[in-house]
């Protein structure tokens, strides 16, 4: 009882006139994962011929269990006298298994039947995520400086891609899934089995998101062994291999953030370089400082562009950037009114002058004058030291004091 392989050529003209009956099946697509032939009159008659193609699984059925199986392409004859063949490959064990176990659930199938089944991995499957799925991006993290930890940023995603599987345990995929139907088409199985694949796919974000990977939200598209490692090691498509089919490959092919998650990124890469721009201008002033005693025009002149340079960070460089970093807070604060700034400005163009021109510029001091106009008299005469007595000549001497 089983499956006799012919020899090679027995496809030919000759012998294929000396099998009763001949069964084959037509090449099954990518569309096609199961289909039932039989012969006129439902009965396979001793020393028929059955085919097996690449690609193809051949179940025998009989009386509601299985007669024989192999995975082997090539020619078999039918013979029921024989043990089961399992020409099988590698499902050997699968089969085996198949033919002790295999029922319809006490049901029994009057007729005989060659139950063809794909064993070609199915392509272009597509997948999408209806809805945006969380994810910790690590590409931008937020330092916490009451811990000193980083933490990612958090945004939501819509990714789409596409999957490939392949019925791996025969026996599971009919009991479980096909049965006996005449034809079982992808089209009966894909939707249940996307919504399965974007729950995996939403557990390896999640996986992919933690401290361990610290997957960029952007490099996902580029992860593909990585996704699918993770998937196969966490065996988070289990509902899917519990129907006796594997994925094979996973391909992310875009991630589109939503709209709060770009504003996020936005406001992240803002601050950031706003953050650089303080740190070049604070090494800017230092870098001033240093070389101040060493200018070759004066060390005065070096102290007096340090001195522009820090009313500038203190004045509209400073307002600018912190209202840069405060968006919220409008423009930038008028600064308070410096009656010294003008004439500090014109020094230092004066001192920038005389640099170029090879001289040392004349620095004629900031003329600093007190806020009323009451002059303040000496306290003592400056030729014999007696005390002021308030009038413009010394009392004592008579030396002029005003």
């Amino acid at each position: 009882m089983g499956l006799i392989k012919a020899a090679v050529g027995a496809v030919g003209s000759t012998l294929h006139d000396q099998w009763k009956e001949y069964i084959r099946c037509d090449d099954l697509g990518q569309d096609i994962l199961m289909k039932r032939v039989s012969t006129p009159n439902g009965i396979i008659s001793k020393d028929s011929g059955i085919q097996v193609a690449p690609g193809q699984i051949a179940v025998i059925f009989q009386n509601g269990q299985i007669l024989d199986a192999t995975a082997e392409e090539g020619i078999y004859t039918f013979d029921q006298s024989t043990s089961p063949s399992f020409f099988a490959g590698q499902f050997g064990a699968v089969f085996k298994e198949m033919w002790t176990r295999f029922t319809y659930n006490g049901g029994t199938f009057k007729e005989q039947a060659v139950f063809y089944i794909n064993a070609k991995e199915i392509m272009d499957n597509k997948f999408g995520t209806p809805a945006p799925i969380p994810f910790q991006d690590w590409s931008h993290p937020i330092p916490n400086q009451m811990t000193g930890t980083m933490s990612p940023l958090r945004v939501e995603v819509k990714c789409f891609g596409k999957y490939t599987f392949k019925i791996t345990d025969p026996a599971v995929f009919m009991s479980r899934i096909a049965g006996t139907a005449d034809e079982y088409r992808k089209d009966e199985l894909c939707e249940q089995m996307r919504s399965e694949v974007i729950g995996a796919f939403q557990n390896v974000l999640n996986e992919l998101g933690t401290s361990v990977h610290k997957t960029p939200v952007l490099e996902l598209p580029s992860r593909t062994d990585e996704i699918k490692t993770v998937m196969d090691e966490k065996v988070f498509d289990q509902p899917i291999r519990d129907r006796g089919i594997s994925l094979l490959g996973f391909v992310v092919e875009s991630v589109t953030l939503d709209d709060e998650s770009n504003q996020k990124i936005d406001n992240y890469e803002l601050s950031s370089n706003q953050f650089m721009q303080q740190g070049t201008l604070t090494g800017a002033y230092a870098n001033a400082v240093q070389d101040a005693a060493k200018n070759e025009a004066g060390a005065m002149n070096g102290f007096l562009g340090v001195g522009m340079m820090n009313m500038a960070s203190n004045g509209m460089i400073g307002g600018a950037v912190n209202n840069a970093m405060n968006p919220q807070a409008g423009s930038v604060a008028a600064q308070p009114y410096d009656p010294y700034a003008n004439q500090a400005a014109s020094q230092l163009n004066q001192a920038q002058q005389a640099a170029n021109a090879g001289s040392s510029p004349t620095i004629t001091p900031v003329q600093v004058q007190s806020s009323t106009d009451t002059t303040v008299s000496p306290q003592f005469c400056p030729n014999c030291g007696s005390p002021s007595q308030g009038g413009n000549f010394c009392t004592n001497c008579g030396t002029k004091l005003k």
